[in-house]
Order: structure tokens, then C-alpha cells, then sequence
């Protein structure tokens, strides 16, 4: 751990070990070929959703059975949006694993290109089922109290990711590490790039504006002022 309180890869990758205690792991790799519909995922991406690695070979149709009933038909919409567009994409969903457990997953792809050309989308599935019990949390408060004096930035971050996301303060911080140790970068430059990048895309939609600004007028009502 850095005296500054940002994150080394190391202490990103002993956050992860201790975070992810008792369940398999937090984050695997994806890829998809447009022309051809085929998909390859890591050993971790392949347990998140109950099978051993190298046991099945991923398909559309399975990836979709594996999603929630209720988020079914919003990723296949924005698969097919990814694959018509040959743009990224980003989802948050749910998916039921082989034993019927329910978990939590961010999915970020990016064009995979040949030669210049889009030939598909490679990403990342993100684990964010909340999955932190009291033992462990005081594990953590314990082991690594630097984590929860994150600077301002950092904060910043988090909250972007929290309300564009709809996760928690614990699962945005996690994103951050993991995306810490991928690109070997430290967490606050990491998030001050981030939020700087964030604050030149102009805002949510007009529809997200519209519900905020109610929410901003009306939130005192709703304090508990005893």
C-alpha cells in the first residue's frame, strides 16, 4: 500500500483475493467473433456461471439462458445493438448459474479489431454480488484501513460509477481496483482520468436530468429531521 492511499497492482490483486473469499472469481475475459457468432471465455467467466472450465463451449444461446428472466431481452437487445453497430457496449444484469444462484454482473466490451477492421467485441465480465459478510468486512476493515480514506477523486469516481451503474459504494470501489490491476495504474490517477473524461460527456439523458432534477427539489422531503 502506498503512504498516498492509492493502490499498487499488488495491493489491487490482495484486495481481490480478500474480497472474493468463498465464492470463485471476481473478473473474467470475453471474446466474440461478428462474422462467425463465436465466443471464448476465461476459466473465471466460465465458473460464474457454474462450469468447469473447458467442460462447455459457450454460445449465444447459452450466455442467454444464463441471464435473468427479467434481463433477458435487454441484453440480447443491446448484443444485437453491439453487433449491428460494431460499437462497445457496457450491461449490468443478473445471471442464474448452473445451481440456480443469482449473481450480479457488469459486462464491458470493446471493438476487437483486425487489421484495422471491427471483427468483433472483447470486454470483461465484472462479479459484483454483494458477498461481503460481517467477518469479512471486519477482515478488511482491519488488513486495509487505507482503502476507506480514499482521496476526494477516488470518491468522485465511485459515484460516477455508483449512479451510472446502480451499484453500491463497496462494489464501486472493487470495479476500480480490478481496472487498477489490469492496466497496471495507479487508483487515483487512474480515477482522476476518469472523472475528468466523465465530465466532458455533457450529462445523462434528458429523461435522467429530468427525474434528478425532481429528486434534487424534493429529496428534504424525505429527511428524517426528528
Amino acid at each position: 500500500m502506498t503512504h498516498s492511499g492509492e493502490l499498487s497492482p499488488e495491493d489491487a490483486r490482495e484486495f481481490g483475493r480478500v474480497v472474493g473469499a468463498g465464492t470463485p472469481q471476481n473478473v473474467g475475459s470475453f471474446r466474440f467473433w461478428f462474422s462467425d457468432q463465436r465466443w471464448e471465455w476465461s476459466d473465471e467467466v466460465a465458473l460464474m456461471h457454474g462450469y468447469e472450465p473447458g467442460s462447455v463451449r459457450p454460445t449465444t444461446e447459452l450466455l442467454l439462458e444464463h441471464k435473468h428472466p427479467d434481463d433477458r431481452e435487454l441484453v440480447a437487445a443491446t448484443l444485437a445493438r453491439s453487433i449491428e453497430e460494431a460499437e462497445p457496449f457496457c450491461s449490468r444484469h443478473r445471471i442464474i448459474d448452473t445451481k440456480g444462484r443469482i449473481r450480479h454482473v457488469i459486462v464491458v466490451g470493446d471493438q476487437m479489431l483486425e487489421d484495422d477492421a471491427v471483427v468483433g467485441t472483447a470486454g470483461y465480465y465484472v462479479d459484483v454480488t454483494e458477498a461481503l459478510d460481517a467477518q469479512r468486512q471486519e477482515t478488511l476493515s482491519d488488513a486495509l484501513p487505507e482503502l476507506y480514506e480514499a482521496r476526494a477523486v477516488i470518491e468522485q469516481a465511485k459515484g460516477a460509477l455508483m449512479l451510472v451503474y446502480g451499484i453500491g459504494a463497496e462494489q464501486a470501489f472493487r470495479v476500480l481496483t480490478w481496472r487498477s490491476q489490469e492496466t497496471n495504474t495507479k487508483l487515483r490517477a487512474l480515477a482522476q482520468e476518469l472523472v475528468r473524461q466523465v465530465s466532458e460527456l455533457g450529462g445523462g439523458t434528458a429523461e435522467m436530468r429530468t427525474r434528478f432534477d425532481h429528486l434534487l427539489l424534493t429529496v428534504h422531503e424525505d429527511v428524517d429531521t426528528a
